[in-house]
């Protein structure tokens, strides 16, 4: 039987991504596309998906309990990408990030609960570990944000394992790394650095440059989601990581080259608060499962360069014009 997805967050990134992937994996999945169209949802993302009959969009804001109340009855599977993510915004202005992504991800586990949504598919990030000082940071490992960004995450975290423990609700939640891929919103490092060398401005590197991320190519974010629809054990946290380990410096190396550049384009800037010096996490608990990623950092990146020379349609509205 079709499986019919409420995929929350379908208008950014990874969600809109996720979408792609799974028209493309599960053909006769239908989807329901809930985004609030914030500034990182793109309306020109939701024009290219609504293309497809499979697609219904509905604007929408995670915390409106009418609203939830409409839109959940009736699916399979609700995949909850929905979130505020940027760090540095979380640090100047923490509410929305408290409201949308504790309050709105409640407001959706009571509606998926009472509506009997049957898997409820919860995405985090690697980040609700801080930083690791070394080795890799495995499911159990204490909860320590540095971030009101990655302290609200942690905070949906908890209440959505809490679903699990006092209700039975069939959730799993999801720790990713670092995505980089098409269709991202030009303020995180890769499409930033990019399209600002594209525009022949300089990009600005935090501190001395040696943090160090963990490059998840975003359709092995997707595979591995798609994969814990149906092989993940309700209650459980998953890592998903690529093994992809690089300091910024050498990320910004890497885009430098595959654009012509040298390092005087590096603009220096004060570092950020509360910066977190490392993630890395163990992906065994994934790979028992027969997940891995499939794509090379450094060839997906030379893709990822070409995409954004390609569709200046797309992201240039996006770009501030101070960055």
């Amino acid at each position: 039987m079709a499986r019919k997805y409420l995929v929350t967050g379908g208008a950014g990134f990874i969600g809109s991504n996720f979408i792609r992937y799974l028209f493309e994996h599960e053909p006769d999945a239908q989807v329901t596309n809930l985004d609030a169209l914030t500034y990182a949802g793109v309306p020109a993302t939701v024009d290219e998906l609504d293309a497809d009959p499979r697609h219904d969009f509905v604007k929408g804001d995670i915390r409106d309990v009418d609203l939830i109340a409409d839109v959940v009855p009736g699916h399979d599977v609700i995949v909850h990408f929905a979130a505020e993510s940027h760090v540095d915004r979380s640090i100047l202005g923490p509410g929305p990030f408290l409201s949308t992504n504790v309050v709105g991800t409640g407001v959706l586990l009571e509606a998926g609960l009472k509506h009997d949504v049957s898997r409820f598919i919860h995405i985090s990030t690697d980040e609700v570990y801080g930083s690791v000082a070394e080795g890799f940071a495995s499911e159990e490992a204490r909860l320590d944000p540095s971030s009101p960004y990655s302290s609200s995450k942690a905070s949906a975290d908890l209440l959505a394992r809490s679903y699990h423990i006092t209700h039975g609700y069939d959730v799993v939640i999801t720790r990713c790394t670092n995505n980089y891929g098409p269709y991202q919103f030009p303020e995180k490092i890769v499409p930033l650095f990019v399209t600002n060398l594209l525009e022949g401005r300089r990009i600005p590197l935090y501190g001395d440059g040696l943090n160090e991320r963990d490059w998840l190519y975003v359709e092995d974010h997707c595979s591995a989601v798609h994969l814990l629809v149906d092989k993940g054990a309700p209650g459980d946290v998953y890592n998903i990581g690529a093994g992809a380990q690089l300091p910024n410096i050498e990320l910004t190396g890497l885009i430098l080259e595959l654009l012509g550049k040298d390092d005087t384009w590096i603009k220096w800037v004060p570092d950020r608060l509360g910066h977190d010096f490392r993630y890395a996490v163990d992906t065994t608990k994934l790979g028992a499962l027969g997940w891995s990623p499939h794509h090379d950092v450094s060839e997906r990146l030379e893709d990822t360069i070409a995409w954004y020379q390609q569709r200046r349609d797309w992201w240039g509205p996006l770009k501030d014009p101070g960055r």
